[in-house]
Formats: structure tokens, C-alpha cells, sequence
């Protein structure tokens, strides 16, 4: 059994085959999927594909969009998470690689989002691109506030916020980049996460990992990705498949297994 942690099946290239999309995905032993919200304007939508069996979903906003919804305060974001099968947070954080929203409104509307994982104690999915030193100073000062459960998503990041990250009680996930030849730094974090804290995604349509890289990816997929994890970390792909289930169960413990 393997569970992709994150992907987007709202997005075009999946919503227009999703009954394809989740039949492919249990014919690879992906049993259940995490459809992630990157507009809170468009949770309903969301909520929508949660009709499907052992699809779950998240609500929040992107960094791209952080400018776009800062109006949305963290009570709305709370009460909007009380629907049965939203099991997170997110996805929110920084990218100061694209900086498609100015930084100080990703940095308030992730503090929002933040606030809104502590309150509900659901995890909050974490982007974090090209911003490693701001990011850690973020988790180590709403630490201090008190704790809140987080997986940091799509790891492409530095040692120092792995392991910031790690002792700070998180998670991290892997998408198909791990298969990517030039991906040997985070190949190597791979390697070193604690059987207890690692989990898999696809982040579909993107990021198809090998051998279906420039494709669009979808949840059948994370297959290669945790096959990859396997290899690297010298153990079986149902060892890897059981941890990061457990895992995944165990952060998003309002997904209940079949």
C-alpha cells in the first residue's frame, strides 16, 4: 500500500480523467491520495473530488497566491478545515524562487496558516523554495509560540532545513525529483531521514519522476518514486511502502485507513 501524500487532482491535465487517474493509481498499489488546496477560493471544488473513495484534501493557500487571499483570516481557514475529509493544512510557506507573491505576504499568510495547524492540530504542508534561512527562522520562532504538525513537502532544500526541520518535529516528503540524476544532495538527505519520518507524493501533474520525467505525472507514479527511496535507503519497496504509510497515517491522523 502506498499513499501520495500530495498532488493536485483539481488541476486540468488530472481533473479531466479523474476516474482514469484513481483507477491507475490502485492498479499500482496507490490506495489512497491527498489532493492539496492552493486557493481556499477554490475549496469547493476540492471538497468536491473527496467524494471518491480514500481521497482526502487540504485547505490554504499557495505562496504564489499569498497576496491574493491574505484577507482570509486564520479562523476562516480553521473553520473551513472542520469538513470531514480536510486533513491538513496548507499548502503554504515561501518560494523566493519564482517570488510570484511579495515576500512579506507570503511570510504573513504563512504565519496565518501556522496558526491555523496549531489551533486545529492538523499538519501544515510546507512549500519551501530558495528560501531556506527565512524558513527556519519562521519554524524556530512560531515553535517557540507552541508546536504544530508539519511535513515540509516536495523536499528540494539544504541539509541545515532537513535536519531544522526533523528537530523541530517534521516530516519530510518525496516527490519524483529523488529520481532525477542530479539530485544526488537530496538522494543523500534521503538516505539519512529516520524510518519514521519520511512519506511520498507526486505533487501531480508535476515532477514525473523517472522514467516518465517531462510527462504529466499522476498518483500511479509514486510507485517509481518510493521504488527509488528503496534503492537508495538498501531496503525492500514494502518496507518503504509500510513506513511511509504509517507515517503518512500517523501526521494526517484524520485519514482513516480502509
Amino acid at each position: 500500500m502506498l499513499i501520495d501524500s500530495h498532488c493536485h487532482l483539481d488541476f486540468d491535465s488530472l481533473s479531466e480523467d479523474l476516474g482514469g487517474v484513481l483507477t491507475r493509481a490502485r492498479d499500482n498499489g496507490v490506495t489512497g491520495c491527498v489532493t492539496i488546496s492552493t486557493r481556499i477560493r477554490n475549496f469547493e471544488a476540492i471538497k468536491a473530488i473527496t467524494a471518491y473513495e480514500n481521497v482526502w484534501c487540504s485547505v490554504g493557500t499557495h505562496p504564489h497566491n499569498a497576496h491574493e487571499e491574505l484577507d482570509i483570516t486564520t479562523e476562516e481557514i480553521v473553520r473551513l478545515s472542520d469538513f470531514d475529509k480536510c486533513v491538513a493544512i496548507g499548502e503554504a510557506g515561501l518560494d523566493y524562487h519564482y517570488d510570484s507573491s511579495p515576500r512579506d505576504a507570503q511570510a504573513q499568510g504563512f504565519r496565518n496558516h501556522i496558526a491555523a495547524a496549531r489551533i486545529t492540530g492538523l499538519p501544515l504542508v510546507i512549500h519551501a523554495r530558495s528560501a531556506d534561512d527565512d524558513m527556519i527562522a519562521i519554524l524556530e520562532d512560531e515553535a517557540g509560540k507552541g508546536a504544530f504538525p508539519f511535513v515540509l513537502h516536495c523536499f528540494t532544500s539544504g541539509r541545515a532545513l532537513a535536519r531544522r526541520g526533523l528537530e523541530l518535529g517534521g516530516y519530510i516528503s518525496f516527490s519524483g525529483i529523488v529520481t532525477f540524476r542530479n539530485a544526488a544532495d537530496i538522494q543523500e538527505i534521503a538516505r539519512e531521514v529516520p524510518a519514521d519520518r519520511y512519506l511520498v507524493e507526486t505533487d501531480a501533474p508535476y515532477l514525473a519522476p523517472v522514467p516518465h520525467r517531462g510527462k504529466s505525472n499522476e498518483p500511479a507514479f509514486v510507485r517509481h518514486t518510493a521504488e527509488k527511496l528503496a534503492e537508495l535507503r538498501g531496503v525492500a519497496l514494502e518496507r518503504v511502502a509500510a513506513e511511509t504509510s504509517d507515517n503518512f497515517f500517523k501526521l494526517f491522523s484524520k485519514a482513516r485507513r480502509a
